[in-house]
């Protein structure tokens, strides 16, 4: 064969080795070798017990119920019932214990995550209640006149 065709060959065939041979050096032995599953085995069998201790953050509801049973009572009787806590108020990670209290998060960019106006009218976010945030009380934080609790309530008091 021709030089133009060997060149190119051998470029292509020291490209593989050198992958290949990075793959050995860098991928952890213990990688892929846990059968077939959700993951397709991709995933370190020493990561599991990292994953098991890994310490959770996010709680849900179930967790907000115990000591507030009040406020999730009042949520679970609102549009809002399909949001968990934890989006508005933060991971509860360590709660009650540190921080004592969970930061709360009443700005106006909060609500227009999920109700500012977008104009798909066959998404399923349409179908949801939306402002236009330059037009709807710019300015004016909406927990002044929602309760995010029962956002069917009027002003907070």
């Amino acid at each position: 064969m021709k030089n133009h065709v060997w060149r190119p060959l051998i470029v292509a065939l020291v490209g593989i080795a050198l992958l290949l041979t990075a793959r050995a050096v860098m991928v952890p032995k213990d990688f892929g070798v846990n059968g077939r599953s959700f993951t397709y085995g991709f995933y370190r069998k020493g990561n599991v017990d990292d994953w098991k201790n890994f310490k959770v953050k996010y709680r849900g509801k179930e967790y907000c119920v115990e000591c507030h049973d009040d406020k999730v009572t009042e949520n679970l009787a609102s549009p809002h019932k399909v949001i968990e806590c934890e989006n508005c108020h933060g991971p509860a990670v360590d709660h009650p214990e540190t921080p004592a209290t969970l930061p709360v998060d009443r700005t106006r960019e909060l609500c227009l995550r999920c109700h500012a106006h977008l104009a798909y009218p066959q998404s399923n976010r349409a179908k949801m209640p939306a402002i236009s945030p330059d037009e709807h009380n710019p300015g004016i934080d909406c927990v002044e006149c929602h309760n995010p609790h029962n956002p069917d309530l009027e002003a907070m008091q």
